[in-house]
């Protein structure tokens, strides 16, 4: 059913690779922001019916305060394009970023995707059972915001002591400005334990990995509703179509980390990006890769890095894994979305810029690369 959704956005965006060397790959080399320049790489592995909604946004032109806004990960079926992450509404309201604003925002988008949920019970029991990760970050006024729900990740990357013969310190250190809500991680894997004393099976591990319930490593999402609400869960309807996972209580929140920090002239870039890569990088590496390289295309040679690790670790050559298509690429690896954020504090403090006119950027519903020259990847 989904299928029919997603044809008019495979129009849109190309109906393949052509002749390009990776027909699942998705780029944009180099473009400006309000805090300096960006550069952003998709690579698909799945064979999706799910819009990857990355976005790239200024504030609107109404308002005084000028900053730059990414989103990495907030992941949709297409028959729901109409939901939106609404923190412009907020923003407008408050005339200010702020982390009160940064909840409301992620609470409104739950809100309408259960809206949604509900509209569309009786014909989609199924997108009761939909949910996304979701990374935000924003810079304003010299702060940068990050808020995440699940396992996408920022790492900022700051100067660090000069490497030399005699002093052995990286000249680049990551940060992490982001949690990995993943009950793979044993801090998050006792969390969840902890809220749930009297469920022996909250936490299993199946699969060669921990799940809540057996089904989900995330911890926290946009959607899932069925594993929030149990009337969801127990309804015959969902029962009939998805499966019933018994449930005393919500099992998985929606409540995002966020962190704040004012930034300084040692902070170079940030990273943001989704599972896929941290799966085959540590934050070490993927620092280290956009310090010791040019800025334009950095976010693709982040992929390719990862590409490389994913083909090493199945024993065969990059060039081969690349060749591989959607659907059985996920064996290989996950979808990978990349956003390098590059901070210019040397054009200036970063509230006083000119003001530039903004970018608005989003990754197509299915990757048809439009980049056929490519001979790097």
């Amino acid at each position: 059913m989904l299928e029919l959704f997603q044809r008019p956005f495979e129009t849109c965006f190309g109906g393949g690779g052509g002749g390009s060397n990776d027909s699942l790959l998705w780029h944009v080399d180099l473009e400006p922001h309000a805090s300096g320049e960006y550069s952003i790489a998709v690579v698909q592995a799945n064979f999706r019916y799910w819009r990857t909604k990355d976005k790239f946004l200024p504030l609107p032109p109404q308002l005084s305060l000028e900053y730059t806004m990414v989103m990495v990960d907030l992941r949709l079926p297409v028959s729901l394009l109409n939901i939106s992450f609404p923190s412009f509404i907020f923003i407008s309201e408050e005339g200010k970023i702020s982390e009160e604003v940064i909840m409301k925002a992620f609470n409104a988008t739950e809100k309408e995707f259960l809206h949604l949920v509900k509209q569309t019970w009786i014909t989609l029991p199924h997108i009761a059972a939909v949910g996304s990760c979701c990374l935000l970050g924003v810079i304003s006024n010299n702060d940068i915001y990050v808020a995440n729900l699940g396992d996408s990740r920022a790492v900022l990357g700051r100067k660090g002591a000069f490497r030399s013969q005699v002093n052995c310190a990286a000249a680049v250190v990551p940060e992490r400005l982001s949690t990995d809500h993943n009950v793979g991680v044993e801090e998050i894997r006792k969390e969840v334990e902890a809220l749930h004393p009297d469920d022996a099976h909250v936490v299993v591990h199946t699969r060669g990995v921990w799940r809540i319930k057996g089904i989900i490593q995330v911890s926290r999402s946009i959607g899932d509703v069925y594993l929030k609400k149990p009337e969801f869960d127990k309804n015959p309807l969902f029962q009939q179509f998805v499966c019933p996972v018994p449930l005393k209580r919500p099992v998985i929140t929606t409540e995002p980390s966020i962190f704040t920090r004012k930034l300084t002239a040692e902070d170079l870039f940030v990273i943001f990006a989704s599972d896929g890569l941290w799966d085959h990088l540590t934050d070490e590496a993927a620092v280290e890769i956009v310090f010791r390289n040019p800025r334009k295309g950095v976010a693709k040679r982040l992929v390719r890095a990862a590409l490389e690790e994913a083909a090493k670790k199945k024993e065969m050559r990059y060039v081969d894994l690349k060749r591989i298509e959607k659907g059985t690429r996920r064996k290989f690896h996950d979808d990978i979305t990349v956003i390098v954020i590059y901070l210019d504090h040397s054009q200036g403090s970063l509230n006083s810029r000119p003001k530039h006119e903004g970018h608005y950027i989003s990754t197509p519903v299915d990757i048809f690369s439009l980049n056929a020259d490519e001979t790097d990847l």
